[in-house]
């Protein structure tokens, strides 16, 4: 695929304006280790910027608070300064029991919750969804890669109901998605990176993506660079030339 040039910020400040507006509750379903700390940068500078209004944020996933925590520690491992870490901690309040977990469920004015799973295959976010997906003043925020047949990805399509913990749950909160935050290169990264090679392969195998994708980026690099590639078949075999 190649990747939306939508500003990750601008769409982010859309949706939780929009949501606050209607007086809803923004979920955002995130990846607990590197997508978390993205997400609530974003919002730490949406709010530094007053481009949002001064909401709660919430962080219920207990590997996200872990990983959040251990990037607050070391800080030498990225590239914000420590005035922007400071900001970013101090804007959301964790959520480490159960207990606080469920007492969020009930909370009437609006927010953000971010909590995991990223593709709605567990966690915490699940309890979220049963409570928040049947009002239409809620957005449920999708900001990673949705596997097909997850929840995420039903979500994605518009499905009416989403089954949860046995039972049908009636989707009329916004689905919204920031498809820019992939942490992946799209096929225009991957073509320039593929020009780089001094000898050409003599085949180049696709093996991560959608099926639909891959064939997109198989027919782009015989255009661009004239080079055979493939995409295997589950458990196809190839023989290795010196």
């Amino acid at each position: 695929r190649v990747h939306s040039p939508m500003s990750p910020l601008k769409e982010l400040a859309r949706i939780v304006s929009e949501t606050v507006d209607r007086r809803g509750q923004v979920i955002i379903p995130s990846f607990a280790v590197g997508r978390t700390q993205d997400i609530l940068y974003l919002l730490a500078t949406l709010k530094k910027q007053s481009q949002i209004k001064d909401i709660p944020i919430f962080l219920d996933t207990p590997m996200g608070i872990n990983a959040t925590e251990i990037f607050a520690d070391y800080p030498y491992w990225h590239r914000l300064s420590p005035t922007e870490v400071s900001q970013l901690c101090s804007s959301f309040t964790m959520v480490k029991s159960q207990q606080q977990s469920n007492e969020l469920l009930n909370r009437r004015d609006s927010a953000i919750v971010i909590a995991g799973a990223g593709m709605l295959t567990g966690g915490r976010v699940l309890s979220h969804l049963i409570r928040r997906l049947p009002d239409e003043e809620n957005s449920i925020v999708l900001v990673g890669f949705q596997a097909a047949s997850t929840r995420g990805a039903l979500l994605r399509s518009g499905i009416p109901e989403l089954k949860i913990y046995g039972q049908y749950i009636p989707v009329r909160a916004h689905i919204e998605e920031i498809s820019t935050l992939s942490a992946h290169a799209d096929q225009r990264d991957i073509i320039k990176w593929l020009r780089q090679v001094d000898t050409p392969p003599k085949n180049v195998f696709i093996v991560h993506g959608e099926p639909q994708a891959s064939d997109a980026l198989r027919v782009r690099i015989k255009d661009d660079l004239g080079w055979e590639s493939k995409i295997p078949k589950p458990l196809e075999t190839f023989a290795l030339s010196p």
